[in-house]
């Protein structure tokens, strides 16, 4: 796209620098406002493709947070399971029934 907006710009000058004293001021005028109106947009595609950059960036980095935090908690958890399993203690009781007959 950018290419396309800078190719779209060269050739605005390309045909200013031919028409060099070929046009009268209002003519010289258009090609004023060409030139100007090909820079606006060859400024908005860069502004454009800027913040889609930013934001891809931003929620690239939101994913990597998120998955340190993922990890972080399932760690957390495995150390909990780990260190409730060597330090509970089991209480086991038994019954013994007898049955009357």
């Amino acid at each position: 796209m950018k290419l396309i907006v800078k190719a779209a710009a060269v050739g605005f000058a390309v045909l200013a620098l031919g028409a060099c004293n070929k046009h009268s001021a209002a003519g010289d005028n258009v090609v004023a406002n060409a030139d100007a109106t090909a820079d606006n947009v060859e400024a908005a595609a860069q502004n454009t493709a800027s913040n889609i950059t930013a934001a891809a960036d931003n929620k690239a980095d939101a994913i990597r947070a998120a998955g340190e935090n993922k990890a972080e908690k399932a760690d957390n958890a495995a150390k909990a399971d780990k260190n409730g399993a060597a330090t509970s203690t089991t209480n086991t009781t038994t019954k013994t029934e007898t049955k009357k007959k």
